[in-house]
């Protein structure tokens, strides 16, 4: 769909922790899931109340006016913000806390430019693969991947390496049909399985390192084994690169804290890793058990449980003794409920969705 003019959506089945939320989210549009959508709606008039969950269709005019002041009173709201811009997430008592944003692809960058973040904390490189009909070359990728880089000028981008499967789906990577997708075969899983379509994503990511301040993380880990692993092929690429005369860049290497596992051994992985960032959305699922793609365990689902924050405390400590950073790239960096308790567990970066930077950025400002 063209994003610009896509103004909202109204789905029949889903989930308001699906990657299809999270891509409303960062677009910035109100997304409605489980809607019994009726077929005589079509061609008429419709009201998406993103706050409240509530979809109007044929609206009085009464109605109609008192969405209009709404949406009037919400511009006046972000206008109002627009005065943070080129201000520091600084609390009053100078404690600091990044702010960078999750991007899907090339085209959210002017949203991330003008909702001034310091940086991409999030690029989700797999949307290369499912907006593809076949798999992405080596120059494909490197020309998308030093765009960015050189769109933000020297600020950090954060790309994320191939995270298919689960609710992520490409049809030619064949990819079996399983009983249990959240828990098999998928991310970091298949990279070190297809190591070859693994390594010509990280031969494009270390070119493009050479134009720009790019990192790159690694999702789904489990154990210092894997990590180890990515290191060697990540060292073998880097050689080949260098033997070519290709320049790369000097560019760090992290990886996703998401699978309880990883964040039980964080001290051990912090031993290997140059940042962490928590993937709270996996994080929260498998903490609890709870397929985030059910819509019927909504309820359930419980992103503030005392589990959930004590793994990122600990996850943050963890970082913190080895000399690293650590921040969250997970839908929970966005909830304004927590931030004041970031700041307080001493987390030093929050990726969120472009239109979440500058309400964050005044909290932080107001902050003791």
């Amino acid at each position: 769909m063209d994003k610009s003019k896509l103004l909202a959506f109204v789905t029949k089945e889903g989930s308001s922790n699906s990657h299809t939320a999270i891509l409303a989210r960062t677009i910035g549009i109100p997304a409605l899931i489980d809607v019994d959508i009726q077929e005589e709606w079509s061609g008429r008039t419709g009201i998406i109340d993103g706050y409240t969950g509530i979809f109007i269709v044929d609206p009085d005019e009464a109605t109609l006016e008192e969405y209009r002041e709404k949406k009037e009173q919400e511009i006046k709201k972000k206008e109002l913000l627009q005065t943070l811009k080129g201000k520091e997430n600084v609390t009053k008592s100078g404690q600091k806390l990044d702010l960078y944003a999750n991007i899907g692809n090339i085209s959210d960058l002017a949203m991330v430019l003008q909702n001034d973040a310091g940086g991409i904390g999030l690029f989700r490189s797999e949307f290369l693969y499912l907006e593809s009909d076949d798999y992405p070359t080596e120059d494909e990728q490197f020309t998308v991947y030093r765009q960015v880089a050189e769109t933000m000028a020297g600020k950090k981008v954060i790309i994320r390496t191939l995270d298919i499967g689960a609710d992520k789906q490409v049809d030619y990577f064949r990819l079996d049909k399983e009983e249990n997708p959240a828990m098999g075969y998928r991310a970091i899983r298949i990279c070190l399985t297809r190591q070859e379509i693994f390594k010509t994503q990280l031969r494009a990511l270390f070119r493009a390192g050479a134009y720009g301040n790019i990192a790159i993380m690694y999702p789904m880990i489990t154990s210092v084994e894997e990590v180890r692993q990515i290191k060697q092929i990540s060292k073998e690429v880097k050689e080949e690169l260098k033997a070519a005369g290709i320049e790369t860049g000097n560019i760090e290497e992290g990886i996703m804290i998401e699978t309880p596992a990883a964040a039980v051994i964080s001290d051990l992985l912090a031993e290997e890793a140059d940042f962490f960032s928590i993937g709270t959305n996996d994080l929260t699922q498998y903490t609890l058990a709870i397929d985030r793609q059910n819509a019927k365990l909504d309820s359930f689902y419980n992103a503030h449980h005392e589990a959930i924050l004590r793994l990122i405390k600990m996850v943050v400590d963890n970082a913190h003794k080895a000399g690293i950073w650590a921040g969250i790239c997970g839908e929970l960096g966005a909830d304004t409920k927590l931030t004041e308790t970031f700041l307080k567990m001493g987390v030093d970066e929050l990726s969120v969705s472009p239109g979440c930077i500058l309400p964050i950025r005044q909290i932080i400002r107001e902050a003791e």
